[in-house]
């Protein structure tokens, strides 16, 4: 008895271009960390936080980090202004070329801290209280 063949497949592929955005990653996330919690923030913290990842998603790592850095706040973070050494992560000197922050919103939503390797940015800390720099 010859083994059966599963009938074909009519699903057709779908060419797609890659995105030409940056795409974001939480595969470092620091959820644990208290001084960089969200826990007690309400669903407009949540909306503007999607929201600011939405837009960001739209642009390349040059017009978020050159072009409109200044518009959104986005700068490499400098740890000896910090109250925080590094993101403490493993083999962080060869992961972490460049820290970066940006602001979700003018002032009212803190920054999201992480890292850009190619075209991701890995989220490391939401800080909606803006800890990192007194």
């Amino acid at each position: 008895m010859e083994p059966q063949q599963a009938p074909s497949s009519r699903i057709k592929s779908t060419k797609v271009e890659p995105p030409r955005g940056v795409s974001f990653s939480y595969r470092y996330f620091q959820d644990s960390n208290n001084k960089f919690s969200i826990s007690n923030k309400d669903a407009r913290y949540l909306e503007a936080f999607i929201q600011r990842l939405r837009d960001l998603s739209t642009m390349t790592v040059n017009e978020i980090s050159v072009t409109n850095a200044k518009s959104l706040r986005c700068h490499p973070i400098d740890w000896n202004q910090t109250s925080e050494p590094c993101f403490d992560l493993p083999n962080e000197e060869q992961l972490v070329d460049t820290p970066y922050q940006f602001q979700l919103s003018s002032n009212e939503h803190g920054r999201v801290h992480g890292f850009f390797i190619e075209n991701v940015f890995y989220i490391v800390w939401l800080d909606p209280d803006h800890k990192l720099y007194s």
